[in-house]
């Protein structure tokens, strides 16, 4: 039997991962969308989540791909209606609503599925294993990309609460607080904004684990040409290296081959959402959003030219 599936927030993630994953899982039937300005062809269109929940209650479950500026009104939303709800990254636009969805989904008995789709990606469970068998010696991460080309024409993720250049970043903490196995904080931040815009376009951070590790961060939307996604862990015998968003992995400079089976993201995504629905529970992990909040807490804010989306 497939849970039946409200779609809300029909842009450029939804077509390219969440659409064709959750077509490719029998576990789930798209059967509803909501949204402003756009629509699947052939599914019941909405254009408020309200509106949605209203007219369908047969729904089972929600998928949240919004800005995060939008996610708490709609998750709060679905939850009280008595759905289970999937939160796309980042997963709120306060750190506050995060908590409170996490004890609404509680009190309701529904899965709250907040999401981190970088954890999923191919190298990630191969990257953990080596790392929790080791003493880590330093760290480096480089998180470049071009805003125009992956958000194109999109202000909200200048706007407050967009996070700006963390919205990628965060993904890269996401797969580092998954793999160390220590807790990493914030020590210091440099954050380049805009004169023009009201999130950062640029981050640097010194991150420290624990045992006071050094992790050296760059975050910058202003790549051109090729895209930087890259995690690099040094440690006395040897060194990791996750590329490609996670998605390649090399150990002392030699690939490693990934699993088939952990092919894709966004299915593995689904896959664990229908199995946590299965068994009553909820997965939030909110240590990478509490980075990115620390990180505008103590960061050092700089002018930087003005951007144009």
């Amino acid at each position: 039997m497939s849970l039946k599936l409200g779609l809300v927030g029909i842009g450029k993630i939804a077509r390219d991962q969440h659409i064709p994953a959750i077509a490719a899982d029998p576990r789930f039937e798209l059967v509803a969308t909501a949204s402003r300005n756009a629509s699947v062809d052939g599914i019941a269109a909405f254009t408020s989540v309200e509106a949605m929940l209203a007219a369908m209650p047969e729904l089972d479950a929600i998928s949240i791909c919004t800005p995060p500026q939008a996610h708490f009104t709609a998750a709060l939303a679905a939850l009280r209606a008595g759905k289970h709800v999937m939160l796309e990254k980042p997963p709120a636009a306060t750190t506050r609503e995060i908590t409170l969805l996490q004890a609404e989904a509680a009190r309701h008995g529904r899965t709250l599925f907040q999401t981190w789709h970088s954890r999923f990606a191919a190298g990630v469970d191969a990257a953990r294993d080596w790392v929790r068998g080791r003493t880590l010696t330093g760290g480096r991460i480089l998180w470049k990309e071009d805003v125009h080309h992956w958000h194109p024409g999109q202000q909200w993720i200048f706007d407050a609460g967009g996070l700006g250049v963390f919205d990628p970043g965060i993904n890269a903490l996401s797969v580092l607080t998954e793999v160390l196995a220590e807790e990493v904080v914030v020590n210091k931040a440099v954050l380049e904004f805009p004169s023009n815009q009201q999130a950062p376009i640029a981050a640097q951070l010194d991150l420290r684990t624990e045992s006071g590790v050094a992790i050296d961060t760059v975050f910058d939307f202003r790549q051109k040409g090729e895209q930087t996604w890259d995690i690099e862990l040094h440690s006395a015998t040897g060194q990791l290296r996750l590329s490609h968003g996670g998605g390649m992995l090399a150990i002392d400079g030699q690939p490693v081959a990934a699993d088939a089976a952990l092919a894709g993201e966004y299915p593995r995504l689904y896959a664990r959402f229908a199995d946590m629905v299965a068994a009553g529970r909820s997965e939030v992990d909110w240590r990478p959003f509490q980075l990115v909040a620390d990180a505008f807490l103590i960061g050092e804010r700089r002018t930087v030219a003005a951007h144009q989306v």
